[in-house]
């Protein structure tokens, strides 16, 4: 597990980056589950990243990643943009790999990001809790367990409207039974 200061240093020299090239992004992943769930051990940073705005200014972020201390493939990262799948970033200076996804997972979740005071003194987009369940939930229907526990324990702390509308777009994407099932599961296994 890497100290929070790590986190930090390297998402403060991410943020500026995609601020001062107008690229929309928010944390998702792990982060978030730490944020709307229960504390835990995360080894990565995931951020989802606006694709039309990444794909208009990749060469521009490319050497901007570069200049500040990250290892980044650029064919690798080209491809990624063109096919939405998922990029990777080394922080060099921190040895912390930062997972990059150029798409939404959750329809307009970028449009619903909130703003959160991740570390103190530095406030940046995160995923809306909704979306974060969500999120989880699509990743429980690919096999994640560990998206099991963070999906109860965010929805633990939802409130009542966003549970309803977590429900809702939960039958939307066809997996209202799974989010029942994951939503009974004891937390631990054991006596």
């Amino acid at each position: 597990m890497f100290p929070a200061e790590t986190f930090r240093h390297t998402l403060v020299r991410l943020a500026a980056i995609f601020d001062r090239l107008g690229i929309r992004f928010h944390l998702t992943g792990g982060v978030s589950s730490i944020a709307y769930g229960e504390p835990r051990m995360t080894q990565d940073i995931d951020l989802v990243v606006d694709p039309r705005h990444l794909a208009a200014r990749l060469d521009e972020f490319l050497d901007a990643v570069e200049a500040a201390g990250f290892l980044i493939d650029a064919e690798t990262t080209r491809r990624a943009v063109a096919d939405a799948g998922m990029f990777q970033l080394l922080d060099l200076t921190e040895s912390l790999k930062v997972d990059l996804y150029p798409r939404e997972m959750i329809q307009g979740e970028l449009e619903r990001s909130t703003w959160a005071e991740v570390f103190e003194g530095v406030t940046l987009p995160i995923v809306s809790r909704p979306d974060a369940a969500l999120s989880k939930l699509v990743w429980v229907s690919k096999g994640s367990h560990k998206s099991r526990g963070d999906l109860r324990h965010i929805m633990q702390r939802a409130i009542a409207g966003e549970r309803a509308l977590v429900e809702r777009r939960a039958a939307d994407l066809g997996l209202a039974h799974l989010l029942a099932e994951v939503l009974t599961e004891p937390d631990m296994i054991g006596p």
